[in-house]
């Protein structure tokens, strides 16, 4: 059965809704979504493109596609700026940063890749300590 999603930007301009994914979620640690999430991974969920709508505000996406690259471009708000879904250079498969959804996908996050290009101040947030809010002062 599928996994029907919805998902926006942070201002709210633009809206998507993917009817099912691929299965595929996983934390990206390449340099470029290093960069483009300006994190220390990507979180992204893969989805036919043929599952995937724009609902609202697609005037408002801008892409970049680094001219180098086989697959990767981005995608973002050119209202607040958020990161966006963007379509694979080889047209068939939607990339959707994960932080972006509004429910849950109906998968997790399964690998890590591009690990060798792996931050080299990352530290795993299993290896630090949690806070339901900000952390009290010392």
């Amino acid at each position: 059965m599928a996994q029907e999603v919805t998902g926006h930007c942070l201002c709210g301009a633009v809206h998507y809704r993917v009817a099912d994914n691929l299965g595929i979620f996983q934390y990206c640690h390449c340099s470029r979504c290093r960069r483009f999430t300006g994190s220390a991974h990507a979180a992204n969920l893969f989805v036919l493109r043929d599952n995937f709508f724009w609902v609202a505000g697609e005037e408002n996406m801008r892409e970049y596609s680094p001219p180098e690259t086989k697959y990767f471009r981005t995608a973002f708000c050119a209202v607040c700026g958020s990161s966006l879904p963007w379509l694979s250079k080889n047209g068939k498969v939607m990339v959707v940063p994960a932080g972006t959804l509004d429910e849950h996908p109906g998968v997790e996050p399964s690998q890590n890749v591009f690990c060798g290009s792996r931050a080299t101040w990352y530290k795993a947030a299993a290896d630090l300590p949690e806070y339901d809010t900000l952390p009290p002062k010392t």
